[in-house]
């Protein structure tokens, strides 16, 4: 699902507990797969105290070597339907229904030691450790939201400097 009108909220504490609520839902879910499934991962803005986010959960859920799928019938019975790796290879992303009672989330799998899945967690992990970055780019977002509320491509390319910026910083370029 593409994002048509880009807002941008300071860090709201209750998005820890709003992934701990996915998690659970997923964990219940995901019952018949526990020896695939490694790990369910809060990624993205909102797993960044002090960070500025788009109210939307980022969950990588970490697989196994050639357990996908097994993983993905394993989903698709809990509600969610695959919509293929959207161009990013490493990254099996996932649409959901009958999710009401939980918040807004993009949920990918990743099997364990991909690319993607590091990058996800080093980026994560890097803004955590470093509020110094963490901070800019909480500004550059919050910024960009404001220049491009409704044109999320610009949105992300005025975010590009700075996240290249911190990637070389952390080591993933």
């Amino acid at each position: 699902m593409r994002t048509k009108h880009v807002r941008v909220f300071p860090y709201d504490p209750e998005w820890k507990e709003e992934f701990h609520k996915i998690r659970r839902d997923l964990e219940a879910h995901l019952l018949a797969c526990r020896g695939w499934v490694l790990a369910i991962e809060h990624v993205g803005s909102t797993a960044v105290e002090g960070l500025a986010a788009k109210p939307i959960i980022d969950v990588d859920v970490v697989i196994g070597k050639g357990t996908f799928p097994v993983v993905q019938e394993c989903l698709e019975q809990a509600g969610y339907m695959h919509e293929g790796n959207l161009g990013i290879v490493g990254r099996e992303a996932f649409r959901y229904s009958g999710k009401e009672h939980l918040m807004a989330h993009h949920l990918y799998v990743c099997e364990e030691g991909s690319r993607e899945l590091s990058r996800h967690l080093a980026f994560r992990d890097w803004l955590r450790t470093h509020p110094d970055d963490r901070d800019a780019y909480s500004a550059c977002k919050l910024e960009a939201a404001r220049r491009h509320p409704e044109d999320i491509d610009g949105y992300m390319k005025e975010k590009a400097p700075i996240i290249e910026k911190i990637y070389k910083r952390c080591g993933l370029l």
